[in-house]
């Protein structure tokens, strides 16, 4: 006897597939619930299956050896027109299963116990079910267990599932806060070229290089799931490969940088800094298309103090600015220096510019 249709079939494979979970590989998570619902329950056969529109599939099954059969043939086409959980104790005995050729040949299916899998609003999905070759019962305990098992295989799904939902929105997120700061940034740009006034050149150029570290620094705890800290080496690493992109003519961008763990705030400050030195670096220091090179290094000093050294190979610092704090770039690592309760070290070398900062790392 062929199982009807369920009275929500529509709404039901609606939230079937919903899930994502059919035609999908073998999982650990789910092959240990049959075996364990299989060992409790003393059966040959236990299978996690799914009712699909025209077949029923198993996303994990021990004792049976195929990963599908045809609906025509499935106990549990049956099984989820019942309430949460159905015993049979001898498919023969039942008018549903008797003339079923999984039932009635040799060697039938002759036990089946199952409980279903349901989502929150009570559609049935499938069912955890054990099955054996004789007649048979459980006691109190083993039905306990299969429904207990079998709430958990639908805690995996709605995990997954809301996992899923979860990663689409971060997406749709970083998507429209990724195109507000470009929009801010080319619109802080036009402002720039319209202003006749140094201060307001200079106070959008803050904002600017801070919007433009913001960016990168977005792309970072984006791909952190924890969103709690942000590893520096790999943001610095990911600033400068942007830097590079505008280097002068026969002007490298040097990196060596370590992991270590700071805060967004921090790793916010770092990128605002390290935007400012490189690009005054390609513009003041290699003039009539000198070659050289600009050079980044993160390390962990002795205490766990973070030391960031950067430097060019470039005509050096003139000695007036070097005394002075005039300048964007002075005023930028001001601001920089505050946030990161540090003091920049800037100074000129024999074969250019070396500025040092350090500064403690800092957890949320």
């Amino acid at each position: 006897m062929e199982a009807a249709y369920h009275p929500q079939q529509q709404a039901r494979l609606a939230a079937l597939h919903s899930f994502e979970i059919l035609d999908t590989d073998p999982e650990r998570e789910f092959d240990e619930i049959v075996k364990l619902a299989a060992a409790t329950c003393g059966t040959a056969i236990s299978v996690v299956n799914f009712i699909d529109a025209d077949r029923q599939w198993f996303k994990a099954e021990t004792g049976l050896g195929v990963r599908e059969t045809p609906l025509a043939t499935s106990l549990c086409a049956h099984v989820i027109l019942e309430q949460e959980f159905v015993e049979i104790r001898d498919t023969l005995q039942d008018p549903r299963m008797r003339d079923n050729p999984l039932c009635c040949g040799e060697p039938g299916l002759r036990f089946y116990a199952g409980a279903l899998l349901k989502t929150e609003e009570g559609l049935p999905l499938g069912t955890l079910c054990v099955l054996d070759y004789e007649p048979g019962e459980l006691t109190s305990l083993q039905r306990d267990t299969l429904r207990v098992l079998s709430r958990q295989v639908m805690a995996l799904l709605e995990a997954r599932r809301a996992l899923r939902t979860a990663d689409v929105l971060r997406q749709e997120v970083d998507h429209r806060v990724k195109n507000s700061l470009q929009s801010l940034l080319s619109f802080i740009r036009l402002q720039q070229r319209a202003f006749a006034s140094k201060d307001a050149k200079l106070a959008l150029s803050m904002v600017a290089t801070r919007i433009d570290a913001l960016a990168h620094l977005h792309e970072q705890l984006y791909k952190n799931d924890e969103h709690q800290s942000v590893n520096l080496g790999a943001f610095v690493e990911k600033i400068c490969g942007h830097l590079a992109s505008f280097a002068p003519q026969g002007v490298a961008l040097e990196v060596e940088t370590v992991p270590v763990a700071v805060s967004p705030q921090q790793a916010a400050a770092v990128g605002t800094y390290l935007n400012e030195f490189v690009a005054n670096s390609y513009k003041h220091g290699f003039p009539d298309g000198k070659n050289g090179a600009v050079g980044v290094s993160l390390k962990v000093a002795e205490g766990d103090i973070v030391e960031l050294v950067c430097t060019d190979s470039g005509v050096g610092l003139p000695k007036a600015l070097l005394s002075s704090h005039a300048g964007l770039g002075m005023k930028i690592a001001e601001v920089v220096c505050m946030e990161l309760e540090s003091e920049l070290d800037l100074r000129n070398s024999e074969n250019g510019v070396i500025a040092s900062l350090r500064f403690t790392p800092q957890h949320v």
